[in-house]
């Protein structure tokens, strides 16, 4: 007969990334990592660009974020291993930990799914902390649970630190 469609099963995992740039022409690292995605991940929506102050290392340029609801076959290691490539093409460099980078890619949730391995954790361990994350994933998912605490998105963002975090109206 006639062979099964690999789209049939291909893009099913629901993923959530969270993207972010402080060096050379930040916008268009963004645009150009989310470009890089395909064809591993369907990107269904990409929410409003934010400026934030950095956290951590402080003394380094603001950056641009944005989150990226996706869908993808690729398992949470394949996912990881794709991110990282596609941080590599773009020129990310890791000399300082938390410094500067001109892409820097988390993966944020993964289904329901919770992964806890020596090189990657789903859900990604600090996003309830992180306003950069939480403000640009609520525009795309305020009511999506964090698989282990249960709060949504919404309540993680409410109970957030305080980092200044703007939306950016001219992108």
């Amino acid at each position: 007969m006639g062979r099964t469609s690999r789209s049939a099963f291909f893009y099913c995992m629901p993923v959530y990334l969270s993207l972010g740039s402080n060096v050379g022409d930040r916008d268009a690292n963004l645009r150009e990592a989310i470009g890089l995605l395909a064809p591993a991940l369907r990107v269904r929506r990409v929410s409003p660009v934010y400026e934030t102050e950095p956290v951590d290392y402080t003394d380094q340029s603001w950056f641009l974020n944005l989150a990226v609801e996706a869908e993808t076959d690729l398992s949470p290691t394949q996912l990881l291993a794709r991110v990282a490539v596609i941080e590599r093409a773009l020129g990310r460099i890791r000399t300082t930990p938390k410094g500067p980078r001109t892409i820097d890619i988390d993966i944020l949730l993964y289904g329901d799914a919770v992964v806890r391995t020596a090189r990657l954790e789903i859900p990604h361990p600090r996003m309830a902390a992180r306003r950069f994350v939480l403000a640009p994933l609520a525009d795309l998912a305020p009511d999506l649970c964090h698989p282990v605490t249960r709060h949504t998105v919404r309540e993680m963002l409410a109970a957030a630190p305080a980092q200044i975090v703007r939306l950016r109206r001219d992108a």
